[in-house]
């Protein structure tokens, strides 16, 4: 079973507050263009598509890049902006053998049960030689990501997600070349005041997992610090790439 079955609520929450403007997201754009090298015609796998801000984002970015998503939630799917998108997990892709040129996982990774079987699924679609990227926050790595200065106790959250060695050991295991990892900036907010009046606790995993009082006191604090820190609110995740 995935860590959170994303329902009505979560899945209104995620299409309010977890698009990011382009803008903020220039580095990424850099860094998917490097290892993706995209062209007309190629042919990606958006696995846990969500609402589709990232397929609808490659093809902007990227004309004539074929998105084929994927997204294992009803509720995610009814929302997505794009079309198709298909019903599907990491360990069941409803996808040909060597159908697809790469695969994007933003934000999923820590929701296979599987990665083993994930890895396997998608050494199976990809093909030879494509590149497999993997946007996420892994365990023993919160650093740079902002919302663990205000909710420190959801750091125990994250040491629950899988670790960039596991994740490198079980794609090495399904035939996948030695994996690279690289943090990757992004503006997630204009400033402070910006993310504490769009927070929503059901777009965020580790703030789910967390009790009502720890979330609590986190929101006292990201929102006495607004007061008073005008900057932006920039983090790095993580981008791991297999080939």
């Amino acid at each position: 079973m995935a860590r959170i079955a994303y329902d009505d609520t979560d899945a209104e929450a995620f299409a309010a507050t977890r698009h990011l403007s382009d803008d903020g997201l220039t580095a990424w754009r850099d860094a998917v263009t490097r290892h993706l090298a995209p062209r007309p015609g190629l042919r990606l796998l958006d696995l846990g598509a969500g609402t589709g801000s990232w397929a609808r984002r490659f093809t902007t970015w990227f004309p004539g890049l074929e998105v084929v998503a994927v997204e294992p939630s009803a509720a995610m799917r009814a929302r997505c902006v794009v079309r198709p998108v298909l019903a599907g997990d990491a360990a069941h892709l409803p996808l040909d053998d060597a159908s697809v040129d790469s695969a994007w996982l933003s934000t999923v990774i820590h929701h296979v049960p599987d990665l083993a079987a994930a890895a396997r699924e998608l050494r199976r679609v990809v093909r030879p030689g494509g590149p497999v990227l993997i946007r996420s926050a892994f365990a023993g790595r919160h650093e740079a990501i902002t919302l663990f200065r205000f909710f420190p106790e959801a750091v125990r959250v994250l040491d629950t997600y899988p670790s960039v060695a596991e994740v490198e050991a079980a794609f090495a295991d399904a035939g996948f070349a030695a994996a690279s990892v690289v943090p990757v900036p992004q503006v997630t907010a204009a400033s402070l005041w910006e993310a504490a009046g769009m927070l929503r606790r059901e777009a965020h995993t580790p703030l789910q997992l967390i009790t009502d009082d720890e979330y609590a006191a986190g929101v006292v604090r990201l929102r006495e610090a607004a007061r008073v820190d005008a900057g932006p609110m920039t983090d790095a995740l993580d981008l791991l790439v297999a080939r």
